[in-house]
């Protein structure tokens, strides 16, 4: 027993005390003999199935990144996070003969896995090198981000595609896209507008397309593509606009003027059938619509429209009764109001008849009628020929009009020959067309529609003796007034200058105009109203250096009519209509369908 206590105690560690040494032979027996008494065969078993589970897990761990290391397609996580970001289809926009005017393609578009990407520098560098356009500091931010998918670039060109692949580069991958083209370039550009890269409507018929619900179904995960969706028939017409905007360009270069723009309106229907603004855009590079200068100024600009708003003004006298074709007016000296003095250009000194008034485009004859019918006949008939209201239509951008505050005779005075009221000049075109197509104010419209839809909500604004007396009007002004400059043979046109100061620094600027012409045509039946707008014409020496409409805008919308009239189905007409006002002789007045004689304005 004293043996194995001495033992015991000079196998314990010297710094250890007794106490303690000689309480771990226990703990030693019994670990040794746990140990002892393991059969050798189980102890290499248990070994060997451990080292072949983590031979298995590291297997297929390996396997796994070798899959995704050689995987073309990207993996559905990153599809999942890519299916946002991938623009949608989109229907495609037809003129109203079927010609594609916008369509989707199938692209292809670079994207990366900022995670994936093993040296984010090389990457950079490589890819702006083969991608040109590719800021690389903005990438090099993009691939430091810590989300799971980011576009390197979207709409690349094949060859753009083989070299980024030839690259080799983990974490970089190709999606198949849409992408919105537009095959005429500039040709209709502010009616249709453009569609962002993600496929999204941002001006024109594009931004309406998608609040009818297209942006809805995208964002519900409908798997929507050009081939289920219907596409969209617009009211226009390609070759007529692409004839207009090249009169118009043509003529903005003739004139020297600073911008214009020009539309053909179907009185009957409301249709657009042509437009144009210049300076304009290709939607295909959309950054340039954003330049300040590209706006459509047919509809979100606001003018003062000059004596072309003299139409309206003599419809109202005659509509109201206080005027009739053949009550006289007093022109023979300036109008006066307060400190504010009245002249016309055309200067006649004597009494003037309505039609007079209207060929001479007389400031004091329509001034007169204007008075007559009174400040609130006058506000009450402008408003109901939807004049002091914004004009909504497809298009989503329009501008409200800047109507007098303080409206008084003055107002009056000067809005009835196109000054002090300053209005879209689409929705004047609208106005004109109800006093051409018999009296009913149809709204105008960029979808294809009859003319039965298009009068079905379109209330009667004047009587059809007062329409049909405008039309005649408007016909003897191009025989002998303002106008003839646009009376081109076999159209029977009609038509009305309007001239109009433009406001500098608060004050009306005598060097500077803003010219307009609107023309029916033809004149016994309308079927079509052209507009021609110009900023800033100069005028020509062999015109004496006049810059009115009749010598600007006139021409270009002549021009216009000639060469738009055979495409829209109206050829010109040997001979003249026999009665073309049949209701005006009805009513007593059969010089009306008699030719012309005297004079009017120059």
């Amino acid at each position: 027993m004293n043996d194995h206590l001495n033992t015991d105690f000079e196998t314990a560690p010297n710094n250890v005390p007794m106490g303690a040494a000689g309480r771990r032979p226990g703990i030693f027996k019994k670990l040794f003999s746990g140990l002892s008494a393991a059969k050798p065969d189980k102890s290499v078993f248990r070994i060997r199935l451990a080292a072949w589970i983590f031979l298995a897990v590291y297997g297929i761990i390996a396997a796994r990144l070798i899959d995704f290391g050689l995987r073309l397609d990207p993996p559905q996580s990153v599809k999942h996070a890519a299916a946002d970001a991938v623009a949608a289809a989109r229907p495609d926009l037809l003129d109203r003969n079927g010609e594609i005017l916008a369509t989707d393609v199938k692209v292809m578009s670079v994207f990366a896995e900022p995670r994936r990407i093993i040296d984010k520098d090389e990457a950079v560098e490589l890819l702006t090198a083969v991608l040109p356009g590719v800021d690389a500091r903005d990438l090099r931010e993009r691939l430091g981000s810590r989300k799971g998918f980011v576009w390197v670039k979207r709409a690349i060109t094949p060859k753009q595609q083989l070299e980024v692949y030839r690259l080799g580069l983990p974490g970089v991958g190709f999606l198949a896209e849409n992408k919105r083209v537009y095959p005429n370039g500039p040709i209709a550009a502010h009616v249709l507008g453009f569609a962002s890269l993600d496929g999204i409507g941002i001006s024109g018929l594009e931004k309406y397309i998608d609040g009818q619900g297209l942006a809805e179904l995208h964002g519900a995960g409908f798997n929507l593509t050009p081939q289920n969706l219907k596409p969209i028939t617009t009211s226009l017409d390609l070759k007529a606009t692409y004839a207009v905007r090249d009169e118009l360009t043509k003529g903005i270069a003739k004139f020297r003027a600073k911008a214009g723009a020009a539309a053909i309106l179907d009185v009957n229907t409301g249709e657009i059938v042509a437009m144009a603004s210049l300076p304009d855009y290709d939607p295909n590079t959309p950054a340039d619509a954003l330049d300040p200068d590209h706006i459509n100024r047919l509809s979100v600009g606001v003018y003062e429209m000059g004596s072309t708003f003299k139409a309206i003004s003599v419809a109202m006298a005659l509509d109201l009764g206080k005027v009739t074709l053949r009550s006289r007016i007093d022109a023979r000296d300036s109008l006066r109001y307060g400190r504010f003095t009245i002249h016309d250009y055309h200067a006649t000194h004597r009494m003037l008849s309505v039609p007079e008034v209207f060929t001479y485009s007389s400031n004091i004859g329509a001034a007169r009628m204007a008075l007559m019918a009174g400040v609130e006949a006058h506000k009450a008939f402008l408003r109901k020929m939807g004049q002091l209201s914004r004009l909504r239509t497809e298009l989503p951008e329009s501008a409200e009009p800047l109507v007098p505050r303080n409206w008084g005779e003055l107002n009056t005075m000067t809005i009835a020959f196109g000054q002090g009221l300053n209005v879209a000049p689409l929705q004047a075109m609208m106005a004109v067309g109800a006093l051409a197509n018999g009296g009913f104010l149809v709204t105008p419209t960029f979808l294809k529609r009859n003319e039965e839809d298009g009068k079905s909500n379109a209330p009667r604004v004047i009587k059809p003796e007062t329409s049909e007396s405008m039309r005649y009007l408007m016909r003897l002004n191009a025989e002998i007034g303002t106008a003839r400059i646009a009376d081109i043979q076999g159209y029977f046109v009609g038509g009305k200058t309007g001239t109009a100061d433009k406001i500098i620094h608060g004050h009306y600027a005598k060097d500077r105009v803003f010219t307009t012409f609107m023309a029916i045509m033809p004149s016994d039946k309308p079927k079509y109203l052209y507009l021609t707008l110009l900023d800033e014409p100069q005028g020509l020496p062999e015109d004496g250096g006049y810059h009115t409409a009749a010598h600007n805008a006139g021409l270009v919308t002549g021009k216009i009519i000639e060469r738009t009239g055979p495409l829209l189905g109206l050829p010109p007409r040997p001979d003249t209509p026999v009665q073309p006002f049949p209701l005006l002789a009805k009513l007593g007045y059969g010089e009306a369908n008699q030719p012309a004689k005297g004079g009017g304005g120059h």
